[in-house]
């Protein structure tokens, strides 16, 4: 793993934040499937591998993630090298005693480095501290990166929420105790 400062993220982050490409790309999606009995409602997910990799385009603009973070109980910042390259965003009103991860992006020179990671733990420190007892995070479900990531941090699927981003993607939720 890279050496790599975790801080909380100052003004002079912002626009460097706001420009990082927060898209991505990926062969797997976690497929919904609905099944409707008399008395009972079936919902499964399954990890489709699809024909062939899709651009995804985060479901938030950046312009409306600049607003948002103005409402963001924390912005944690990702510093390698002397730059930003990443952030997770966090908030506590969304849960009683949760900390809730809204948004996680990073550089895509520097992806797969740990540096999501990182900026997780940080995050989980951040909320034990604030004495949060549970760590949410809302993913997309084709993003498989953040999927795998979740899971090695010993993530859990906890739920989801068709129509959740303005896109309309289904947002998938992991969650984990924290000590």
């Amino acid at each position: 793993m890279p050496e790599i400062e975790i801080r909380p993220a100052q003004p002079a982050d912002i626009a460097t934040l706001a420009a990082i490409d927060h898209s991505y790309k990926s062969n797997y999606v976690w497929q919904m499937n609905l099944t409707m009995d008399d008395g009972s409602v079936g919902i499964n997910f399954r990890e489709i591998r699809l024909p062939r990799a899709v651009n995804v385009d985060y479901p938030r603009l950046p312009r409306k993630l600049i607003e948002e973070w103005t409402m963001r109980s924390a912005v944690l910042v990702g510093i390698l090298g002397g730059a930003p390259v990443g952030y997770i965003s966090l908030s506590e009103n969304i849960a009683p005693t949760t900390a809730w991860v809204t948004d996680l992006a990073v550089s895509p020179e520097v992806r797969r480095k740990g540096i999501a990671s990182a900026l997780m733990i940080a995050a989980q420190e951040w909320a034990s501290h604030r004495n949060n007892r549970r760590m949410i995070v809302e993913m997309q479900s084709k993003n498989q990166a953040a999927i795998r990531m979740a899971k090695k941090l010993g993530y859990e699927f906890c739920g989801y929420n068709d129509h959740y981003y303005a896109n309309q993607d289904i947002a998938l939720f992991f969650g984990q105790f924290l000590r």
